[in-house]
């Protein structure tokens, strides 16, 4: 071996203009050499080099051109925004220039087909597939990554089955990166109820019989005291988000355990695919601290630990464990969302290290945001200010609890007034009914500031017929709870009555787009969680908006990273909602949406990006220096593009 290094390293360093050293990692109880690129200055033999340096610079000057930089000489103040470290120059160079196939060597043959990365399938060219070993590897036809988008949409619409899609999506996914996200992103309104809700919620329950090649990390309790090992074993570096569950509370579908692990894949293709951040620098993790599902520890197929869920000090010695390696091995600047953990764990997580970590959690702030951006657009239908309205809630968790803080928040702002008269204005109702002072000694700390002076209330129909609302929000996770008595009496009482069912999936929405146009009689500005098609009731034609929080995180991930954000504030989540407000127009406004097409996800995204961007800037959060003077121009840079990049 050291034989080899002598011979290959100076080779390398002086052909490549690269300065390598070598590494060795125990890995599994085995050393395993890789080389890794070095500081410029740690390599003798190429310092020794350069006149061979300046000849293959000239030859290279020759095939790309005079004034074409070498992408391989780009430092990282020219890479991908945020510092994602685009290591082998693919996304800046242009289309037109040649990229290289790097793994630990250059990828060829049949290793180059079995990398998602850097595969083509049959858009490999002639030239390609001679000098990458492909010959007899391919059949002889060379095909457009277009023209293989249109093939796979044909056969994924033959499926019948919302999961079989979702299945031969994974697939692509694990086979050919580029053409998933390209057919993603082209089809972003067809595909995203499959690769995210409703779909990944069956994907979740049934995730131990269709599982077939693991993606992400799984950390269970067999790692404790070696998560930093774990972490080592993937093989990316330069992680920029990272999005971890553990699968207590998936969707409206309750604890699945380890089989979660659909959700952190889910969420991160849409952090690529409508965020634009690299998919090299995500990671899927699932934490895997036992399940309560007595169904699931029965289950043969079953992929997790056969035990009870850890809870206590065992639970939070173990998350503390996850939480320092991940800052030890990726640095402070690292995104970490957290995924559909259970309340009692969602809020204390987000308090104990939202001071220490660049932490988010989607299903308190992420829908927070997107939920306020749908009301603040609505008043465009409505009339008033978010001041002059009243709202209910209908369930008083993480989401509903979280979109109630940041609608106080932003009327605090706006009025100037304490957040504690501002909470006034909002009612929320829990399993025993409406939450009111008298029952304050018994509440969740999460619930007491929402503890009013009222008389108690037991039901729903009750409260609204009480408070009066002109907003009602169900975040309980139980379907049909917005009964026809409900809707009826919500629309008594106000001329165009504001009802956000917004639990996951379809099946536990409150109530369906249907019936709120239906016994509102047309006057309902609805929007859900889950998508619903549009509806035709009195000759009018109805199109129910999607309350989805993929019009949020993504963006705002992408503007955190790209401002190298250490912290994330409630404000960067005021001005994601200011943003998506700003993009619904007057074209949606007359449909009844308040919420933008999903078409125009990434220029959205883009707007959401630098938005956030801004206010981290502003805040002093932000530590990517100097501010780019266009922040929308820079988000639309900064994004992946997953267009084929021809090869050398």
């Amino acid at each position: 071996m050291r034989a080899l290094r002598s011979r290959f390293l100076p080779l390398l360093a002086r052909h490549w203009q690269w300065q390598w050293q070598w590494e060795w990692e125990l890995q599994g109880g085995v050393g395993v050499g890789c080389l890794r690129r070095a500081p410029r200055g740690l390599c003798g033999e190429a310092r020794e080099a350069e006149e061979e340096e300046a000849k293959m610079e000239s030859i290279m000057k020759g095939i790309r051109g005079d004034n074409a930089p070498c992408v391989l000489d780009l430092d990282d103040s020219a890479t991908v925004g945020g510092g994602v470290g685009d290591t082998y120059g693919e996304d800046c160079a242009t289309e037109e220039q040649l990229v290289t196939p790097w793994t630990v060597s250059v990828a060829s043959g049949y290793n180059l087909l079995r990398d998602p990365r850097y595969n083509k399938g049959l858009a490999f060219n002639e030239r390609e597939r001679e000098t990458h070993y492909l010959r007899g590897l391919l059949p002889p036809a060379v095909v457009s990554q277009e023209l293989q988008e249109r093939k796979i949409m044909h056969n994924i619409r033959q499926y019948q089955l919302p999961l079989q899609k979702y299945m031969a999506m994974m697939d692509l996914q694990e086979g050919n990166e580029r053409l998933f996200y390209k057919l993603l992103i082209d089809n972003v309104e067809e595909l995203l109820p499959v690769v995210y809700t409703p779909t990944v919620g069956e994907a979740c329950q049934k995730y131990g019989s269709i599982f077939s090649r693991p993606q992400g990390l799984y950390i269970s309790l067999k790692e404790k005291g070696k998560i930093l090992e774990v972490l080592k074993n993937w093989p990316e570096r330069s992680i920029q988000v990272i999005v971890v569950t553990d699968g207590e509370r998936i969707l409206g579908l309750g604890d699945l355990g380890c089989q979660g692990m659909g959700i952190p894949v889910g969420k991160l293709a849409l952090y690529t695919a409508l965020g634009g951040v690299r998919p090299s620098a995500c990671l899927p993790i699932t934490l895997d601290v036992g399940t309560n599902n007595e169904e699931l520890l029965n289950d043969e197929f079953y992929i997790g630990l056969r035990q009870k869920r850890a809870t206590g000090q065992e639970y939070a010695d173990f998350l503390h464990e996850f939480m320092a390696a991940v800052k030890q091995n990726y640095g402070e600047k690292v995104l970490i969302q957290f995924e559909d953990f259970a309340n009692h764990n969602a809020f204390d997580l987000l308090a104990r290290y939202g001071t220490t970590h660049l932490v988010f959690n989607d299903d308190i702030q992420g829908t927070a945001s997107v939920v306020l951006s749908g009301l603040v657009a609505a008043l465009k239908l409505v009339g008033g200010a978010l001041a002059d309205h009243t709202y209910l809630f209908l369930g008083a968790g993480e989401a509903g609890t979280g979109i109630a803080e940041l609608i106080a928040l932003e009327i605090s702002r706006q009025t100037k007034a304490p957040i504690e008269e501002c909470r006034k204005k909002i009612w929320l109702v829990d399993s025993k009914g409406l939450i009111v002072s008298s029952r304050k000694e018994t509440l969740q700390h999460f619930k007491k500031p929402w503890a009013h002076e009222h008389k108690p209330v037991s039901n729903l129909l009750d409260a609204v017929n009480t408070i009066k609302p002109s907003v009602l929000i169900g975040t309980s996770g139980k379907g049909q709870t917005f009964t026809k008595e409900v809707v009826e009496a919500i629309s008594s009482i106000n001329e165009r009555p504001v009802i956000l069912a917004l639990s996951n999936p379809t099946s536990q929405s409150e109530c369906t787009a249907e019936q709120a146009y239906t016994w509102s009689k047309g006057r309902a500005v609805y929007a859900s969680g889950s998508p619903f098609d549009p509806v035709e009731y009195d000759g009018k034609t109805y199109v129910p908006g999607q309350a989805n929080n993929a019009y949020i995180f993504p963006g705002f991930g992408l503007g955190v990273v790209m401002s190298g954000a250490i912290r994330v504030h409630d404000d960067m989540l005021l001005a994601a909602s200011e943003a998506l407000a700003q993009q619904v127009t007057q074209e949606n406004f007359d449909k009844g949406l308040i919420y933008p097409p999903f078409s125009n996800i990434r220029k959205i995204s883009a707007h959401i990006a630098a938005n956030v961007a801004a206010k981290a800037y502003e805040l002093g959060l932000a530590s990517r220096r100097p501010r780019p003077k266009d922040l929308v121009k820079y988000a639309e840079s900064c994004m992946y593009s997953p267009i084929y990049r021809n090869y050398r």
